[in-house]
């Protein structure tokens, strides 16, 4: 047995005869806490159990069969649960990085977009059982939805300041829009709390969500998805060179790609992806305005307003992408 499974109980919960302290570090969607535990008062380490009910059993495969082949820009696996453990019972230890530092400087971001490129230039024949989603709806999906919600999206974005002439123009974009069918190990969910520096290292963080999409799924999610807990500033000037460098590292790694078609690509991508966004956090905050005095919300007001002007911001400038020749290369 390792020696990690003595903190754990035989129902996956961690062990407090054995534990010194504990600290909830958050919440996966089914209720569970990952959690920050002392065995002594300087050795800690990450407990985090099945967070997904859809993901059993994924995060450890990830470990075996996929992150070998990156750098160690992710926190080390040292146990697991056995392979029998039922639904509730799933759990894993990881070495506990320290404080973590979301920083979204510029020379972060852009080092963090190099990474993303190295791990879609990996060949997929390698990736053999991988899953084809993560846990959102494929773009084409959200292409289709934007289609059936039109009047929704109309009244949404009328409210928001866009005009009548502004919004024809996405959706005459929209009826012609044709996503490559390009594959590559994704990450799934690299929001700007899923990647941080471990003192001076740059730290990949939470692959349970990995599996086959295409490049412009991590892409946006790096350069434009925003967060409630995590708000970002991003530039045209900056969102440009971050693409840039990505391929710029593709090449690197021996893969061409047209620039222009991929700069147009994103553009659309990031609109359809931020309008989608949009349906999400207005909801979200109805909700909030429905149940004032209930306090169940996971965000505050405050917050999703703040990732609402975020996603406002990309939505406003990748429009702007719709004029090409405006997506120069950065000097």
């Amino acid at each position: 047995m390792n020696l990690f499974h003595q903190y754990v109980n035989v129902d996956g919960t961690l062990n407090d005869t054995l534990v010194r302290d504990r600290e909830i570090l958050y919440t996966g969607t089914n209720g569970r806490h990952v959690e920050r535990f002392y065995v002594s008062s300087s050795e800690s380490y990450i407990f985090k159990p099945l967070t997904n009910d859809d993901q059993k059993g994924h995060e450890r495969w990830v470990y075996e069969h996929v992150l070998p082949a990156l750098p160690p820009i992710y926190p080390q696996l040292l146990a697991w649960s056995d392979a029998d453990a039922d639904d509730g019972g799933e759990w894993m230890v990881f070495e506990d990085l320290g404080p973590l530092h979301h920083v979204h400087a510029d020379e972060i971001l852009l080092q963090a977009v190099g990474l993303v490129a190295r791990w879609h230039a990996l060949p997929l024949d390698y990736f053999a059982g991988m899953p084809l989603r993560g846990p959102k709806p494929l773009i084409q999906e959200m292409v289709s939805e934007l289609h059936i919600r039109k009047p929704d999206i109309l009244e949404l974005c009328s409210s928001l300041g866009f005009s009548k002439q502004h919004m024809q123009r996405i959706y005459v974009q929209l009826e012609h829009l044709s996503f490559s069918h390009q594959l590559v190990l994704s990450h799934g969910d690299l929001h700007p709390g899923n990647y941080a520096l471990s003192g001076e290292q740059l730290k990949v963080l939470d692959w349970e969500h990995v599996h086959l999409n295409t490049p412009l799924w991590d892409v946006y999610h790096l350069i434009d998805m925003s967060h409630p807990l995590f708000p970002r500033h991003m530039t045209s000037e900056l969102r440009i060179r971050m693409l840039d460098t990505y391929l710029e590292q593709l090449e690197l790694l021996g893969i061409q790609v047209d620039r222009t078609a991929f700069i147009q690509e994103y553009g659309m991508f990031a609109v359809v992806f931020s309008l989608w966004m949009l349906l999400l956090i207005t909801s979200d905050l109805q909700r909030i305005k429905k149940e004032l005095h209930r306090n169940s919300n996971k965000w505050s007001k405050e917050q999703l307003e703040s990732q609402l002007d975020e996603t406002l911001a990309c939505l406003n400038q990748c429009t702007t992408m719709m004029d090409w020749e405006q997506a120069q290369p950065c000097k």
